[in-house]
């Protein structure tokens, strides 16, 4: 009898192992099929079929939890007025230096929007410019208040600007808010739950508590936007917190640039955030209240590019790939996190080969030490080419802006690295102007405080340098 029972289980246990070894292999069967249809990227393809065999179950979930990196919006794109839309081929506009027709052209394409002129830009330092220009457009609305940002604390920043969004929505304006699901805090955030006992409405972007039920963890909405009764906008990195006070002198103080905006490229601004709006409340926003006719504000032609792992999938990367190629003298950019991809560093070389002046100003430490090893160990190409690498010391800079030959600009939220490019909702702003161009350019030669050079990267210890060479596998994911 004992012996029939040992074959018994013996059978058994056979069994389950072969039934486990069956959903191995149909589940790394199916993450194979997705992987091959899906990943464009070759290393990023090899990586995840690889570990889907070696590890089906663990493998899958990972692939499931930060592989996929693409969701569908009922809004994916910038909509435009009827009397936008009678010509879709992109034609150069004639508010475009004659040099930059070319840029302009490529970008109309890559966006399908055309630049617009008549604005007019203000630039700020820090949340100690930003904030009190920031809450009086606030104090100020009538009519609607769109707010949307990363990070929104519930600290001393974060309570003011609730008190103003509920004074604005008591004067009769609409309000809404969108906070990101992760970056203001993953279990119900504190300022998205005051927003709400206030009565604000407010979304949170990609979120649920439970974790089986937020399969992108890796798909954040970074934008950082403001807009008054559809006229007046503010953007660029300057998240909502106490840390960006610089002058109180903040634990962890945080440097920024902001920028406000008037004028008809608002336009683009606001249709941005119904969108978002419409995917996160599936409420879509329109009238007069949110897109207001707009006359000129100023001399400036502008445009905006949305970039986002959906439909918009790569647009900020690929306009910097095409003012890249279009640089005839110099190119300067300053970025907290620089881990552009292979595409990116290709063309800075190449511009550096060909005399270019490329100066790329990067934090001595940032907030996240994984990139800063991950930085040295991915820039020794640039060095060799002639890219010009700075150190900007503390405090952190959280700061992003490009500028071409002193006449073209690029703002907005998007970092230099592949989370921004690839797996994050980004929004920027294309700038045709001298005056700005050339302010941005002082701003960022100015934070040149040490040049990195290629002997500070061999004096790194081996133990230092096999650790930056191994955390830059995790780019895709930085």
């Amino acid at each position: 009898m004992e012996e029939v029972l040992t074959r018994w289980l013996g059978t058994t246990a056979s069994l389950r192992t072969e039934i486990v070894a069956a959903i191995g292999l149909v589940i790394s069967v199916g993450v194979s099929v997705h992987v091959l249809l899906r990943k464009r990227v070759v290393g990023a393809a090899i990586g995840w079929i690889g570990l889907a065999w070696l590890a089906p179950v663990f493998g899958s979930l990972l692939y499931i939890t930060f592989g996929i990196n693409r969701v569908e919006r009922r809004a994916r794109r910038l909509k435009r007025r009827p009397s936008q839309t009678v010509d879709d081929t992109p034609q150069p506009s004639a508010h475009v230096p004659e040099p930059y027709r070319a840029l302009d052209r490529a970008v109309q394409a890559i966006t399908g929007l055309p630049t617009v002129a008549g604005n007019r830009f203000a630039m700020f330092r820090n949340g100690d410019e930003a904030y009190p220009a920031m809450l009086a457009a606030i104090g100020e609305a009538r009519t609607s208040v769109a707010l949307s940002s990363y990070i929104f604390r519930d600290d001393a920043t974060g309570r003011a600007f609730c008190d103003a969004l509920k004074a604005a929505q008591d004067r009769g304006a609409e309000v809404r808010v969108i906070l990101d699901g992760i970056g203001s805090g993953y279990f119900f955030p504190a300022a998205w739950r005051r927003l709400r006992r206030l009565g604000v409405p407010a979304g949170l972007f990609m979120h649920s508590a439970l974790p089986w039920r937020m399969p992108f963890l890796n798909l954040r909405t970074h934008k950082k936007l403001l807009i008054v009764d559809g006229r007046v906008a503010f953007t660029g990195g300057v998240n909502i917190s106490d840390g960006n006070r610089v002058a109180q002198k903040p634990d962890f103080p945080i440097r920024d640039t902001h920028f406000r905006i008037e004028g008809p490229v608002v336009e683009h601004l606001t249709q941005a955030f119904i969108a978002d709006w419409l995917f996160v409340a599936d409420e879509e926003l329109d009238g007069e209240a949110w897109l207001p006719p707009l006359a000129p504000a100023g001399g400036v032609t502008a445009r905006v590019v949305t970039s986002g792992p959906d439909a918009d999938i790569e647009k900020i990367a690929t306009v910097i790939l095409q003012a890249i190629t279009c640089a005839k003298e110099s190119i300067r950019l300053t970025t907290p996190y620089f881990l552009p991809n292979d595409l990116i560093v290709n063309a800075l070389c190449l511009a550096a080969t060909r005399g270019i002046e490329v100066d790329v100003v990067i934090p001595k430490k940032s907030d996240h030490r994984f990139v800063d090893w991950a930085t040295r160990g991915h820039i020794d190409p640039l060095l060799k080419s002639g890219v010009r690498i700075w150190i900007d010391g503390p405090p952190f800079d959280h700061s992003k802006a490009m500028t071409v030959d002193g006449q073209w600009c690029f703002i907005g939220s998007a970092n230099w690295d592949s989370r921004s490019f690839r797996l994050n909702f980004e929004l920027n702003v294309e700038v045709y102007d001298t005056e700005l161009a050339r302010r941005l350019e002082a701003f960022i030669m100015g934070k040149r405080q040490t040049r990195l050079t290629l002997d500070d990267l061999d004096a790194r210890l081996l133990p230092v340098r096999l650790r930056d060479a191994a955390v830059r596998l995790l780019l895709p994911y930085l």
